[in-house]
């Protein structure tokens, strides 16, 4: 397994053992907005199932936008600051995009910090997928960025993704109320 980025043919991938982390491009729209209406989405992430309009504004106007913004302040000074990293996973063994990961500032928690998120189609659960694609996430920023320390919350009753957390080394903190819903919070601090 490599996590080394791969900026062949300009296109920022990360390599894991059977998935490849990629950064969106415009050709993901339908299978992104296909995914985001799948029913686990609707359950468990906040504001992702929206018109198939609104997700083509939001791809082309600010989510490649703000990749390229990232990858550029890596490649600058690793102070990646409050810029956000949305990336595709894609299967190895038939290229298909089957789910999303990033990272971001979580503004829903104080102090604001910076959080690690995925979500996986329905048809490639329990693979061990969604952990290679966060594991790999962690290991890039951790290695390639100014980041010392990641959250991550889960939907209390979203057991598959509290597991993917703490397979992940995440050690829960305590428990907090976003929109009505109870969810775990988690920290993962780099070692240094």
């Amino acid at each position: 397994m490599s996590l080394l980025p791969n900026h062949s043919h300009d296109v920022f991938t990360i390599e894991c053992e059977d998935v490849i982390l990629r950064e969106y491009r415009i050709e993901d729209l339908d299978a992104l907005h296909n995914l985001t209406w799948q029913p686990h989405f609707h359950a468990f992430l906040l504001d992702w199932n929206v018109s198939r309009e609104q997700r083509e504004e939001w791809i082309v106007h600010y989510e490649i936008p703000q990749n390229e913004q990232f990858l550029n302040a890596v490649s600058k000074d690793r102070e990646i600051e409050e810029l956000r990293l949305r990336l595709g996973i894609i299967s190895k063994a038939t290229g298909e995009f089957i789910g999303v990961c990033g990272t971001g500032i979580l503004d829903r928690v104080s102090p604001p910090s910076r959080e690690i998120y995925y979500g996986i189609s329905s048809t490639h659960q329990n693979k061990g997928y969604t952990t290679q694609a966060a594991r790999g996430l962690i290991t890039y920023l951790f290695e390639n960025t100014n980041t010392s320390e990641l959250i991550a919350i889960a939907q209390t009753r979203n057991v598959p993704s509290n597991k993917i957390i703490q397979k992940c080394g995440f050690a829960f903190q305590h428990d907090l109320t976003i929109e009505d819903r109870e969810y775990h919070f988690y920290k993962l601090r780099k070692n240094l």
